[in-house]
């Protein structure tokens, strides 16, 4: 089999490495390691820990949904309290280019933090548009206009670069309108494809060349495609690669969620969830919280990967794994005590809104 893909991105349980933790991220189709709330106890721990994971493999991607708000995993021991992005959007409203200021600010410190303690990406911003009636979106969305989310995402994504980090757009082609949660349901948007790409996915055609990586929701859109958004191809490969031109990496939204393992009136295997979303055209596959009750399911996703490979069922992708490796920073973290004596950092901590 093929070694030249890595797509998937696992957690672990803990504060540090199990000696199964250590094997899994040995393993060649790990690409990447997402880490929550359970896994920080401190800044000295997280840096201990992101340091070992690297020595078992440098180029492996280690990841966080860290937006600000009420998902911010690390929010103690000198991590800046960050407003959600709907603080930017109100804003906005009374002063737009401080606004734009602002949300620069904002991603240079959530990142320039995140970078200090050996973290290389972060799932943020968000780009869904806040319709009012999503519990799960909510003040995660900057804006119900999608001119005013684009802005101002854009000014998140270079505050994040200037930090020297990647970061993730999030839920293509947009998870704003429905109010079923994901996490625990299959949400539905009955919406054409024009209203669709005229409102909610506006953002990410005009962000097609900022953009690293995106990741796509787990929605249907039935006037589209009977699929959610992580595993049709007409989403990911026709509309948001060859119509919107986008060219970063893809990653998949959480397996585990209801709404990535219901498929066509039948519950899926995480490997044929996976299989699906890889073969749809998603570069990387999150499998979330599966670590804390021994991993199984985390092993079984692993081997599970392999054999479809030697099946053909899945073919790895070495585009894929060229867009993995694109995310990874490009310089090493500058440390804590270094971050506090930079003019840069200082300054956008001032600017904060």
């Amino acid at each position: 089999m093929s070694e030249t893909h890595a797509p998937v991105v696992l957690d672990i349980a803990g504060l540090a490495l199990t000696a199964d933790d250590r094997r899994r991220l040995a393993h060649p189709l790990t690409g990447g390691l997402i880490l929550f709330a359970r896994n920080w106890e401190s800044r000295r721990q997280l840096t201990e820990l992101t340091a070992e994971i690297k020595s078992i493999r440098p180029d492996l991607l280690v990841c966080v949904d860290h937006e600000g708000g009420r998902v911010q995993r690390f929010r103690t021991d000198g991590f800046t309290a960050l407003p959600p992005m709907r603080a930017l959007g109100e804003l906005w409203m009374t002063d737009a280019l401080r606004a734009t200021d602002a949300a620069t600010a904002l991603g240079h410190v959530l990142a320039a933090e995140l970078r200090a303690c050996g973290m290389d990406l972060s799932f943020a911003p968000v780009l869904d548009l806040d319709h009012g009636g999503s519990s799960v979106i909510g003040d995660r969305a900057f804006h119900r206009d999608a001119r005013v989310v684009t802005m101002l995402a854009k000014g998140v994504a270079h505050g994040m670069l200037r930090a020297g980090m990647a970061h993730c757009g999030k839920h293509f082609p947009g998870h704003g309108y429905v109010k079923a949660d994901s996490h625990v349901a299959v949400p539905v948007d009955r919406r054409s494809l024009k209203a669709i790409l005229g409102d909610d996915a506006a953002p990410y055609g005009w962000l097609s060349a900022t953009l690293a990586a995106v990741m796509p929701a787990h929605v249907v859109y039935p006037r589209v495609d009977h699929r959610p958004a992580g595993f049709s191809e007409r989403w990911l490969k026709e509309i948001l690669r060859e119509q919107l031109g986008f060219t970063g990496a893809v990653f998949s939204d959480d397996l585990s969620m209801a709404g990535a393992r219901e498929l066509d009136g039948a519950e899926l295997t995480f490997t044929e969830a996976a299989a699906l979303a890889l073969g749809a055209g998603c570069d990387l596959v999150l499998l979330c919280n599966q670590s804390v009750d021994g991993g199984a399911a985390v092993d079984e996703l692993l081997e599970g990967l392999v054999w479809a490979a030697e099946a053909d069922a899945w073919r790895p992708d070495p585009d894929g794994e060229a867009r993995r490796r694109a995310l990874l920073p490009l310089t090493p973290p500058l440390g804590w005590e270094a971050l506090m004596h930079e003019p840069a950092y200082q300054h956008a901590l001032e600017r904060l809104p």
